[in-house]
Formats: C-alpha cells, structure tokens, sequence
C-alpha cells in the first residue's frame, strides 16, 4: 500500500461513515472492548452473589451482559425509524451493564429475585422511552448540580460492596483473611499504577491488567476453582425469560427512578462524544433517538436476562483522546462481544475471578463514579442553596440506608424503595429542594 493510501485509510479512522482497514479496526476495537469488558460483567457476579444464583445460572447471566451490551450497542450505532420516532443515537458509543443501578439491584435482588429486578427493569425502559420522547421538557429538572448529587450517592453506596469484596465476600467462610486482603492490594495496586503511571494501551487496560495480575495471584494461593469451566459448554445462546418476569411496584419505582436520571445522564456521554470525537454538539434528533434506543434496548435486553444498560463513559473517553469515531471500529467491537456472549466457556471462566481480586479492581472504580459525581455538582458555584441540595440530599440518603431499623414500623414497599439504596432518597430529596428553594438567596450570599 502507497503512502498516500495509508493515509487515506487512516482518515477513514476519523469519519462517522468511514471504513478503515481490518488491520486498523481490529486493535481499536479491542481496546474499547479492553476498557469496558470487566465492568460490563462485574454487575452480573455481584447481582448474582446476592441473589445466590447456581454457577449455571450465574454463568447464564453473564452470558446475557456480554451479548446484550453488544445488541444495544449495535442498535445505537445504527438507527431505524418507528412511525416519526429514529431508535438509536447513529453516534460511536458503547453500551454496557451500568455499576449506577447495582445499589438498588442488589436490594431487590436480597429481598425478592432476578425476576424481579428484570419486571423493574422493564417499566424503567418505559420511563427511559418517555423521558425520550419528552426530553426537552423533562430536562430543566435535572441540572449537573442534580445529576452530580445522584452519581456521588451512586458512587457512595458502592464503597461497601468493593470493601466486603476486597475481604474476600461476606458469605465467604475465609472472609477477612490476609490472603484475601493480600491479593485485593496488589491489585489495587497495579491499578492505580497504572492509571498514573501507564500510557497507551496499558492505561486503558489498567483494570483487565490488574485483575489479570491479581487473579495469577489468587491461584498462587489456590483460591481459584476451575471445576465449572470444564462442565460449561462451547456455545449457547441467551434463553428467553430464562429467569422469568415478575412486576412487584416498590421495586419498579426504585429502578425507574433511576432510569429516569440515567436518560438524562446519558446526554453528558453522547455530548461527550459528538464534542470529543465530531467537534460539535449533538443534534435533538440524535438526543431523542439515543434515549428511546436506551429504553427499547432494556426492555428487550430483560426480556432474555440482560441487566440493565448505559453508555459506558471510559469508552466515550477513548473517542474524545483518540478522535476515531467511525462506525466500523464499534461495529466490530460489539461483534466480538457477541460472540464472548455466546460462549459459555468464556462466561464460567469470569465467574472464578475471586471476590478480593474484584474489589480490589472495582474500589477504585467506585471512587471514580463518586468523583464524576463531585465534578458535575462543583461545575457552578457552590453556593449556600447548592451546598444545602447536596448536603441534605446525601444525608438523608445515605443515613436512612445505614440506619437499619429506621423504617422498620412502615410498610415493606416503603422499606424496598427508600430504605436499600441511598440513591432514591437523594434523587427526590434534590429533585424537590431544587424546585423549591429560592433561587434568589444564591445572590445574597
């Protein structure tokens, strides 16, 4: 190939529509698909702990991550149209299983089933699809300052979960022990190295190389058991309604509550994108197609045991530093992600990773999300009306949830929706000391 058609090819990288070389798409598809992979699956085995899911089952809804984060990619990749609404963004993003709706997951999953989490799930893409198609009115509700409040209570809540995993699970009989705290460091560790310390490929890939490293390690001490690998099969696609469908209202309040504010949320990733990698902004057009794809995808995605999804910001992060935004790059990342899916082999190999070697990647993850959340809410002034909204809202949040007992005269809906997860409380609580408190003050002080 002549210089000028290297060129070529290489500009081909950086138009919407464009299309690179085999030998261009491959690595940087695999890099995205290196950025999000663990993330994509570590809602699924931490879903399926709590939910005391069989290693068939677990392995199962794996499996559904994998594939379903590939569709719902594909779907925002390349719109269609449904009477005068486009389904699907057309913009270089990447979908996958979203961390912000594990706090409530969990809840639900500890108090009723996956069944149950997949019917909430379902009503939230409902909500998503409305959100969708009123965008523009709906939006003025949920400024950074809002959105901010909701991702640090998302980030907040998760600290536990990463802190119990790093000792090696609660229900872990060695739970707590050195070893466990051992291997969650050096791969805490390798890590954060990483992150500050690598460029290329191996920041990108700080996470997969620090589980990679700390699961050599957690062999080293026999921590990891292979016996499901060998019984799993080589291909198998999802079930339909595997885990079944079941609609129970405290739970579906809870999980479109957070449909809700992920719609919105969704617009900074697809801002993100189009600024970073297209240099403008999003057209309404792309907007409103994005959100509704958002809420289609999850009612399908439930339907065959697929958690719900979200764009995945490390992804979008790539696209504002490396510029690449043609289409065939995630077409084929999304690809190859089905294909993972549709090998269970693949699938029970992810589920021996050990707990402390999860915590041990995801705690700085969890921090990640909690700091996103401090920058959207510190983009404006912090003023005494600001600094009340978020104070309160995390307050309330976060102390009706670590009070165990709090709610224990009320109802058990009242329990399932305000008193599991910090994120509902603060959502409502900011939502409402938004509209309510005067504006005016901000300029008194």
């Amino acid at each position: 190939m002549s210089g000028k058609e290297m060129k070529q090819t290489s500009d081909e990288l950086f138009i919407l529509d464009g299309k690179p070389s085999l030998g261009q798409t491959v690595p940087l598809a695999l890099q995205h698909i290196v950025a999000m992979i663990v993330g994509c699956v570590t809602p699924a085995i931490i879903v399926a702990g709590v939910a005391g899911l069989s290693e068939q089952d677990s392995i199962i809804l794996i499996q559904a991550a994998l594939v379903m984060s590939a569709i719902s990619t594909l779907l925002q990749l390349f719109p269609f149209k449904f009477g005068k609404f486009r389904i699907g963004s057309g913009l270089p993003v990447i979908m996958g299983i979203s961390f912000a709706y594990v706090p409530t997951m969990q809840a639900i999953a500890g108090s009723f089933d996956i069944a149950t989490i997949l019917g909430a799930q379902i009503v939230g893409g409902i909500i998503a699809i409305i959100v969708g198609i009123f965008i523009k009115q709906i939006r003025k509700f949920f400024p950074p300052l809002i959105t901010g409040t909701v991702v640090f209570a998302i980030g907040l809540s998760l600290y536990p979960t990463a802190i119990n995993y790093m000792a090696g699970g609660v229900s872990s009989p060695s739970y707590g022990s050195w070893q466990n705290w051992t291997v969650a460091f050096i791969t805490l560790i390798i890590v954060t190295a990483l992150n500050h310390f690598g460029k290329g490929i191996f920041k990108l890939a700080s996470i997969l190389i620090g589980v990679i490293a700390g699961y050599i390690v957690a062999m080293m001490f026999g921590m990891v058991d292979f016996s499901s690998v060998a019984s799993a099969s080589w291909f198998q696609f999802p079930s339909p309604l595997h885990f079944g469908i079941k609609f129970e209202a405290s739970s579906c309040v809870a999980i479109g509550v957070l449909f809700a504010i992920n719609s919105i949320q969704a617009i900074g990733d697809f801002s993100a994108t189009t600024t970073g990698g297209l240099d403008r902004m999003p057209t309404d057009e792309e907007l409103n197609g994005g959100i509704l794809a958002y809420g289609c995808s999850n009612i399908f995605c439930a339907l065959f045991g697929g958690l719900p999804t979200a764009t995945y910001s490390q992804n979008v992060g790539i696209v504002g530093s490396t510029k690449v935004v043609a289409k065939r790059v995630f077409r084929t990342a999304a690809i190859v992600l089905l294909i993972a899916g549709l090998v269970p082999k693949f699938s029970s190999v992810l589920t021996t990773i050990p707990y402390c070697v999860l915590g041990g990647a995801t705690v700085s993850v969890f921090a990640s999300i909690a700091m996103t959340g401090v920058k959207l809410i510190t983009a404006e002034p912090m003023t005494y009306r600001s600094t009340s909204i978020v104070g309160l809202a995390i307050a309330l949040g976060m102390g009706i949830t670590q009070a165990n007992a709090a709610l224990a005269t009320f109802p058990a809906w009242v329990t399932t929706i305000f008193g599991k997860s910090p994120v509902v409380v603060a959502t409502i609580t900011a939502v409402i000391l938004n509209l309510i408190l005067p504006k005016e003050k901000e300029n008194k002080n």
